[in-house]
């Protein structure tokens, strides 16, 4: 075997792929999400659905799905889950019917302090010191936008 065909077969191990680095490490968050969530009835795609909500309360479902990087066949049916448990209402627009806002309910918003709890649980978790997780957020962010550029 040539050192190039040995290099080109490293390149092709499992461990070192970037790709199943962040697929497993996502499994992993995922486990410790739904743990977390666990008491909040939440999955964690409505967890983060939530978490737009909270920040600012009746979006449309296109801001939602441009938010979450979700598509509004994955949204829409996640949506329903939500406003099913009584935590959101979807609305038509009234100037354009196109359009789908949503907000949260009573329900919805008292849910908010007792989420606050899961990011502290969350980055318990971690083993990581908070500097260390805004570093791998920001490179996470950046490659995010890199590989985007190129889909």
């Amino acid at each position: 075997m040539t050192s190039k065909s040995a290099k080109n077969d490293a390149l092709l191990r499992l461990d070192s792929q970037l790709c199943f680095a962040l697929y497993s490490a996502n499994l992993a968050m995922t486990k410790v999400y739904r743990r977390l969530l666990a008491d909040l009835g939440l999955t964690y795609p409505q967890y983060l659905v939530m978490l737009v909500l909270w920040e600012g309360d009746g979006v449309t479902v296109s801001s939602l799905g441009e938010r979450l990087f979700l598509d509004s066949a994955t949204l829409t049916p996640l949506l329903k889950r939500l406003q099913a448990a009584g935590l959101v209402l979807r609305e038509r627009g009234l100037e354009d019917e196109r359009q789908v806002l949503v907000s949260l309910t009573d329900a919805g918003r008292a849910l908010r302090s007792k989420a606050r709890a899961v990011p502290e649980g969350a980055f318990c978790a971690s083993g990581c010191k908070p500097e260390e997780l805004q570093a791998i957020r920001r490179d996470l962010e950046q490659l995010r936008a890199s590989l985007a550029q190129h889909s």
